[in-house]
């Protein structure tokens, strides 16, 4: 019996030598030549952020005002914030007919 696979591409064995002998040449080459990419990172000795101006403008301005907040929490915890009852229903009837029912 022959194997037909083996008489149209030679012997696994030879194969698998070629393929390890490619291997190798392809280490060797990354070894002693780095992508440039990772050349300019080396010889910068650092990386760099280019911002947008409305990223810096966004991470210039607070997020929220933490007076504020501490503010809404203690008059919360002391039982001075004012709640409206309807105002809450009205708000979780809008979040029910959002979610479908």
């Amino acid at each position: 019996m022959t194997n037909n696979i083996s008489s149209l591409y030679g012997s696994p064995s030879l194969d698998k030598a070629t393929l390890e002998k490619a291997k190798r040449k392809a280490l060797e080459t990354t070894d002693d030549s780095p992508a440039p990419a990772a050349q300019a990172a080396k010889s910068a000795g650092k990386d760099e952020v280019i911002l947008s101006d409305i990223a810096r403008r966004a991470m210039a301005e607070p997020g929220f005002d933490r007076d504020k907040v501490d503010a809404i929490k203690t008059a919360i915890k002391d039982g001075n914030y004012p709640m409206n009852a309807r105002r809450i229903a009205e708000s979780f009837v809008a979040i029910e007919k959002m979610i479908g029912e």
